[in-house]
């Protein structure tokens, strides 16, 4: 293992654990005065590596208008949970949203129609406060990549039930390996990303809900968990793959 490499896998360890302490307090605001603004509702999948401040950073270096992000993240969450609680409905319904961006685990089978059901659920309530769904589309585990076709098709279907945009960070992934197999996306347990999967992730992220191709972003982006930064070569690689990802389901899908 190369030490860019273990230095890598220490950040991410330091920053899942940074993100999930800092989800289990419920929502966690980030603001700018006017703006696009967005809530995330998942999993530590969300709060790993601060991914909602990795998109406000890049929307905010791309000069496209301020952001504001908001998020109710708790460890092993899934929309039912989020649901059954009440905490997320809350804060949709006390907020002016632009989008709602709703996560939960892979799905690819066992949890496809909890994804299905509560996506359509959560969706009433967006469209009620006059915002937008969106599915963040995620991965299985390292262990089941092979999965990762059935992760796409769940989200793909409760983007579709909930009438709202989909957000293929998992798409961008594979499409991501297939130029270089040997990019660290995955944190140290094999299931929550790496700074550098987050940073794809808020890529995507940034062109979906902005409509612009997320090309020519800065490799360097700050977060409330300190810098990620991505060698100039690799972030290019990133971007192309985030932009690809976007491209297969149409440029500007932002309604």
């Amino acid at each position: 293992m190369t030490r860019s490499h273990s230095r890598s896998v220490l950040l991410a360890a330091l920053a899942c654990l940074a993100g999930c302490a800092a989800s289990a307090g419920g929502a966690q605001q980030q603001d700018s005065p006017s703006g696009l603004r967005v809530l995330f509702i998942g999993n530590s999948l969300t709060a790993s590596n601060d991914l909602p401040g990795m998109v406000k950073a890049l929307i905010d270096s791309a000069a496209t208008g301020p952001i504001s992000v908001t998020t109710v993240a708790y460890p092993n969450f899934g929309l039912e949970d989020h649901w059954s609680t009440g905490r997320a409905r809350q804060v949709i319904r006390e907020g002016e949203w632009d989008f709602v961006v709703l996560q939960q685990g892979p799905s690819a089978t066992e949890g496809r129609p909890s994804l299905l059901e509560y996506s359509e659920r959560f969706a009433d309530e967006i469209r009620a406060r006059g915002a937008e769904p969106a599915l963040y589309m995620v991965w299985p585990t390292r262990a089941r990549v092979f999965d990762l076709d059935g992760v796409s098709e769940s989200y793909r279907m409760a983007a579709e039930r909930a009438g709202g945009l989909l957000l293929p960070v998992g798409d961008a992934w594979r499409i991501a390996w297939a130029r270089d197999a040997s990019l660290p996306l995955y944190g140290p347990d094999g299931f929550h990303p790496s700074p550098m999967g987050s940073y794809l992730g808020a890529l995507v992220m940034v062109g979906e809900l902005t409509g612009r191709l997320p090309v020519g972003l800065p490799a360097a982006v700050t977060t409330r968990f300190g810098e990620v930064s991505v060698d100039p070569v690799t972030a290019a690689l990133l971007q192309a793959a985030a932009a690809e990802a976007i491209q297969q389901q149409g440029v500007g899908s932002r309604k």
